[in-house]
């Protein structure tokens, strides 16, 4: 799962003590385990081995250029959806012909810098996409590659509506029979060669039967089109398995891999390339966000725990409804957790809501949790929020952003600083006559 483990009561990321990292870096902070960030990603590299896939991590699920540079060094191509993204993948050194470029929205600036990089496929969202990005590539004397988004009207039931992209009604990508008409239409344009087909079903997907589904339509557009003259020499299936928010929560890689690689065992033997855009299964259970308890207080029946953080720097639980174990740091023995579920037989928990400050109603990590009693000055952690955490910070209320910390061993190393007043307040300092 990871490698953030408790060893007599105190909680380590790898070797080193978060109660310790955290006296020296204060709080709150975010905390990476390189190591189980690079087995996540291993462990999939294996899986899906016959296949030998481009695996494009997700930058969007988790940003910070060190943790993209120890993924490159490990091989990995780069998912990503903006100028800031690709950027980040250019300083983290990626190959940039194993990056792919989605994102509904692509401004020209944005571009001209993919294709300049030599990117390896655009992701086409629409048919007026397709005609702006060939239009400057041709203008820039250049050729690149376009992988066209098909939403195959599949999804997984467990996940959230707000994270569902494979319907046929939404803003991603064209339904199947739009991609036919698409590849007659553009088929044969020089400047941007359509030789690939995209899907993204949302994330995260809890078993691989959606996959299934939606590469069995995938393929057969493929031989369609074949038959229509046009060859698709590569299908990148995107990403969103799941990531054990709780114990055991989600399927291994293996799992997946063994009823994804035997549909696509044909393409790939026929020189098909394969593509994989994993991002949270490599990434959530690799960080924790640790908070400090600020104070105890009751209000009614309920107890509240008030931290020193809130959904200006993790807001999955606000946005999304969405489940985050919370523990404290240190524990007497009998509160050793033995697994990260919702609700855990351990003698004397008491239940209460952990909040932040924001002054926002719906700034609350749990509801209704029980816990091991803690006071004030104690530190809890915040389990599995490697993935869409800091990605999604903001400086709501004013707030800076916290650090990031990356554990490699016994070494720890602040990997962003912590935001002061002055870094919030920087770009406002100086008004500028437009």
């Amino acid at each position: 799962m990871d490698h953030f483990i408790y060893r007599n009561g105190q909680l380590f990321a790898e070797d080193v003590s978060i109660d310790d990292l955290a006296a020296k870096v204060g709080t709150p902070f975010y905390v990476y385990s390189q190591r189980t960030l690079e087995d996540h990603y291993d462990r999939i590299a294996q899986a899906f081995a016959e296949l030998d896939p481009i695996i494009c991590y997700s930058i969007k699920s988790c940003g910070n250029v060190h943790l993209c540079k120890a993924l490159a060094d490990r091989g990995a191509g780069m998912d990503v959806v903006s100028g800031g993204e690709l950027h980040r993948a250019k300083l983290a050194g990626a190959n940039m012909a194993k990056v792919v470029y989605a994102g509904v929205g692509k401004t020209d600036s944005e571009i001209i810098d993919a294709v300049n990089a030599g990117i390896g496929w655009f992701n086409i969202e629409s048919e007026a996409e397709f005609e702006n990005i060939a239009a400057i590539a041709k203008r820039l004397g250049k050729t690149a590659n376009a992988a066209l988004r098909v939403n195959p009207d599949v999804y997984d039931s467990k996940t959230h509506d707000k994270t569902t992209t494979g319907k046929k009604e939404t803003k991603f990508g064209v339904d199947i029979e739009r991609a036919k008409r698409f590849f007659e239409r553009y088929g044969q344009v020089e400047s941007l060669r359509l030789n690939a087909i995209h899907l993204h079903i949302g994330s995260p997907i809890y078993s691989a039967d959606p996959y299934v589904a939606a590469i069995n339509k995938a393929m057969q557009l493929i031989d369609d089109l074949r038959q229509a003259g046009h060859h698709v020499t590569t299908l990148d299936i995107g990403g969103g398995f799941a990531a054990d928010y709780q114990t055991g929560a989600s399927p291994l890689a293996a799992d997946y891999a063994g009823q994804i690689v035997p549909l696509l065992r044909d393409f790939h033997a026929g020189g098909g390339t394969i593509i994989l855009e994993p991002g949270r299964t490599i990434s959530a259970n690799a960080g924790l966000l640790v908070t400090r308890v600020l104070y105890l207080k009751t209000g009614g029946r309920k107890k509240f725990v008030i931290v020193d953080t809130g959904m200006h720097h993790l807001i999955r639980p606000a946005m999304y409804e969405a489940f985050h174990f919370i523990w404290p740091t240190s524990v007497a023995p009998q509160h050793e957790p033995n697994a990260r579920q919702e609700t855990l037989d351990l003698p004397g928990l008491e239940t209460c809501e952990v909040v932040g400050p924001v002054c926002e109603t719906a700034d609350a990590f749990a509801k209704d949790r029980a816990l091991p009693p803690v006071a004030r000055g104690d530190l809890l952690a915040i389990f599995t929020a490697g993935a869409y955490g800091m990605v999604m910070a903001s400086n709501y209320n004013a707030f800076p952003l916290p650090a990031e910390v990356l554990v490699n061993g016994d070494r720890a190393t602040v990997i962003r600083k912590r935001q002061t007043y002055d870094d919030v307040t920087a770009l406002e300092r100086e008004a500028m006559a437009v």
